[in-house]
């Protein structure tokens, strides 16, 4: 890096053999945000502090609902409420 502390970092990756994810901070926003990137797909999530915090206090059983990916993903239409 140049030396300037807004700069972003070289990303990392996050890798198992189900996904791969980009992951770094972007300081392009009103604050910094983590930034993911689904390597497989290229779709670009930001997540602020709070939305971070709610995932650490995620009960285990409500993240396990986060990640069946027929609820969200390989769908044509976007899911209805």
């Amino acid at each position: 890096m140049a030396g300037n502390d807004m700069s972003d970092p070289p990303p990392g990756v996050v890798a198992s053999e189900f996904a791969a994810v980009s992951v770094s901070i972007d300081h392009q926003g009103n604050g910094p945000r983590l930034r993911l990137e689904d390597l497989s797909g290229g779709k670009v999530a930001f997540l602020d502090a709070l939305q971070l915090e709610t995932l650490v206090w995620l009960p285990p059983e409500q993240l396990t609902a986060l990640l069946d990916p027929s609820a969200n993903r390989w769908r044509d239409a976007p899911p209805t409420s």
